[in-house]
């Protein structure tokens, strides 16, 4: 049976209508999905959502839509979808070693359809922006939403429009969102600048599918139960990830909290919420006790380079409740964590390494066990920021991997395995 979704106001509780509108209109906080039906059969659940695995249907094979008893109701034949949130859980034996801990892995979100977590949300208000009728799709971005949006308006044949400091993100994100037909327009200013932009548009003209967008977190929340499925419903101590405009956490605490009430599993994990520390009002927020004071963010992790982030109290309650913690980690600490991730085969944007640089200083201090389990979220792609990739190698950084020019093939191979010539 769907579950009874009730859309509300994030800080007074007040029942909103379902308008586009993206801020309470009696106190201007963000809106956010309540379930309010208690009836639920886990066991069914888990059921369900293995037996759609099994089909055919694109929708059923979705990572999100296959848990659409748990998602604000949309029809079927507006649902847009290119089998996204069906991402892997990846042991990390190099990362556990450089992080210092017993064991960890990722939940790769850069293994979505566009490469990036953005997709799991978009899946969700696109389609609801489809079932609406709207003829234009527009958002902020620092890259990653931007190609998410632009490909999923392109399936669901809405015109796609984007808002962008184009000089200050990934040239590869920006070629991406090229790619898939979107009009894309620069600003003046950063990701904060046109994010304001965006959300000062009336909601009747154009679906904003920014993270403020309810139905995007909705879509997003589906990573917690997708990580819990591979896990056998089995919650981690710490699921650590990175805190950019801080939608994500918000969502992931969302996800793990429902799944814990209806009884998918026994307990929810500690966040860890990690920020770059050019670009860390949260984390300065969290460790004052105050509120979040806006900065003018810095930092080459790119995809969090954010601000004023506009999720802060939703995520600030969601780290709260989950026993967890924010901090900030200096972009060479980025920088070599990334490094150690593409050691384990698996690759992932700048940002998305922030994780493992945090956990590895949260270990440091003491404030996870050495033997705790652990999962790491890497949020985005290697080939997203390719020429970050690029520099880093060339640099002589700590775990540079230079390329060997001007010797004889024989000769270095021999050497390289330890045996004579």
């Amino acid at each position: 049976m769907p579950a009874r979704t009730v859309l509300r106001c994030s800080a007074c509780d007040r029942i909103a209508d379902d308008s586009g509108a993206l801020a309470c209109a009696a106190c201007g906080e963000l809106l956010a999905f309540v379930i309010e039906s208690a009836a639920f059969d886990p066991a069914a659940i888990d059921a369900t959502a293995r037996a759609r695995r099994a089909s055919l249907e694109a929708h059923d094979r979705s990572g999100v839509w296959r848990f659409r008893e748990l998602l604000p109701d949309v029809a079927l034949d507006a649902i847009t979808t290119m089998r996204e949130g069906d991402v892997p859980l990846f042991d990390a034996p190099h990362g556990a070693a450089y992080a210092g801990v017993d064991r960890l892995a990722y939940l790769h979100l850069g293994a979505n359809p566009t490469a990036s977590f953005k997709d799991a949300g978009m899946t969700v208000a696109i389609s609801h922006a489809r079932e609406r009728g709207a003829r234009v799709a527009v958002c902020a971005s620092t890259g990653n939403t931007a190609a998410s949006m632009a490909a999923y308006a392109a399936r669901a044949g809405i015109t796609a429009v984007v808002i962008a400091p184009v000089d200050g993100i990934s040239a590869s994100k920006v070629a991406q969102t090229l790619d898939y037909g979107a009009h894309v327009v620069a600003v003046v200013g950063d990701f904060d600048d046109a994010l304001r932009a965006v959300r000062a548009l009336d909601p009747a003209v154009a679906a904003v599918v920014n993270s403020v967008n309810p139905y995007r977190i909705e879509g997003q929340k589906t990573a917690a139960l997708v990580l819990l499925e591979q896990r056998a419903w089995r919650a981690p101590d710490w699921v650590i990830l990175p805190g950019g405009n801080l939608g994500n956490t918000s969502a992931l605490g969302k996800g793990f909290r429902e799944a814990q009430t209806i009884g998918l599993t026994a307990r929810t994990p500690h966040l860890g919420v990690v920020q770059a520390a050019g670009a860390a009002p949260f984390a300065r927020a969290w460790r004052d006790g105050a509120d979040l004071v806006p900065v003018r963010a810095q930092t080459d992790a790119t995809a969090i380079r954010i601000g004023a982030p506009a999720s802060w109290k939703k995520a600030r309650a969601e780290v709260r409740a989950s026993g967890g913690t924010v901090l900030d980690v200096e972009d060479a600490a980025i920088a070599d964590a990334r490094a150690v991730i593409g050691r384990d085969g698996v690759g992932c944007e700048p940002a998305s390494a922030a994780s493992l640089a945090g956990l590895r200083r949260l270990v440091a201090e003491g404030a996870v066990a050495a033997d705790a389990d652990i999962v790491c979220v890497l949020t985005g792609h290697v080939l997203k920021d390719t020429a970050y990739a690029t520099r880093y190698h060339e640099s002589g950084a700590r775990y540079a991997n230079t390329i060997v020019r001007g010797t004889e093939i024989a000769t270095y191979l021999h050497a390289l395995i330890g045996a004579p010539a």
